[in-house]
């Protein structure tokens, strides 16, 4: 079954456009799903619609949304009010402007997209705009409503096409001032800094998408496997970390390295690593070009 877009419009360039369309870039790989239980009984439990102060049971097809200006005090909207604030990023993707691709911290990244043409026209459009930015090194800043939203999104090429990342915006980034304090600000030993980065080169490789894997629900799985066979599962022994300061630094960096004393090479030298961009580099700059690093789910 071909997979529905979310948002169809126009990307456009100064008068250049072509028709897209904008699809998730990830799915549901078939998580695990709860349901409330009771029991006394092994039945589901249902949720009911109903108003607050008269209990009255209601239709979802029937309500409006309301914004609550004071309490208990609403404004209701309707399906007309909220079509008479569309702008015109709800239906074209205007390019206001380009961007070094490494200029934008990851940590603005949010959710990436697959921004492809939409039917036949302006296919030509879109292949001269991809091989444009892709050449170029750039990324390109537009804006798309999505869910009643108007998000700020980065448009970069990747293997295929083009890859659009909805950005946070700066008001929803928590102050990391009041995080870190004077994390970094201790002075440490330059030979300890020396053992670290040899430990770094050691276990440098490339990466691999299938490396990664939610152990948890591998482990849920297998509990939840147990339990239809009537059977028991071994507890699996985690090792609580210990929160205290290390006693001697120096030598708990030298026991990782095991065999390897410090005048030794590591195994990987740190210039011949690359990392595998989670998209396409681009052709000419591609020093410039830095790929936002996927966030790992945890359940």
């Amino acid at each position: 079954m071909a997979q529905r877009p979310i948002w169809r419009g126009h990307l456009r360039l100064a008068l250049v456009s072509c028709p897209v369309a904008l699809y998730s870039a990830k799915h549901d790989r078939g998580n695990i799903h709860f349901n409330l239980i009771n029991p006394k009984t092994g039945n589901r439990i249902r949720m009911i619609t109903q108003d607050a102060e008269t209990d009255e049971p209601l239709e979802r097809r029937d309500l409006v949304k309301g914004y609550e200006f004071k309490k208990n005090t609403y404004v209701l909207l309707n399906n007309e009010d909220f079509e008479s604030v569309k702008v015109d990023s709800s239906s074209v993707m205007n390019i206001e402007k380009f961007v070094e691709a490494g200029s934008i911290d990851p940590l603005y990244y949010d959710t990436s997209y697959f921004l492809a043409p939409d039917g036949n026209a302006g296919k030509d459009v879109y292949a001269v705009l991809y091989e444009a930015i892709e050449d170029t090194g750039r990324v390109a800043l537009s804006r798309v409503v999505i869910a009643q939203r108007e998000r700020t999104i980065a448009l970069r090429p990747m293997e295929g096409g083009l890859v659009a990342h909805t950005l946070h915006e700066q008001r929803d980034i928590n102050d990391a001032k009041a995080v870190f304090e004077d994390a970094t600000a201790i002075k440490v030993d330059p030979e300890m800094i020396a053992l670290a980065r040899q430990l770094i080169a050691r276990q440098t490789t490339t990466y691999d998408p299938s490396d990664i894997e939610d152990r948890y629900e591998t482990r849920l799985r297998a509990v939840i496997d147990a339990k239809l066979k009537g059977e028991g599962i071994e507890d699996e022994e985690t090792a609580e970390p210990d929160r205290g300061n290390v006693v001697d630094l120096m030598a708990a960096l030298k026991k990782s390295l095991g065999d390897e004393g410090p005048g030794k090479p590591s195994h990987v030298p740190p210039s011949k690593t690359k990392a595998i961009p989670a998209a396409k580099t681009p052709k000419k700059k591609a020093a410039a070009a830095s790929a936002p690093k996927p966030a790992r789910k945890r359940a």
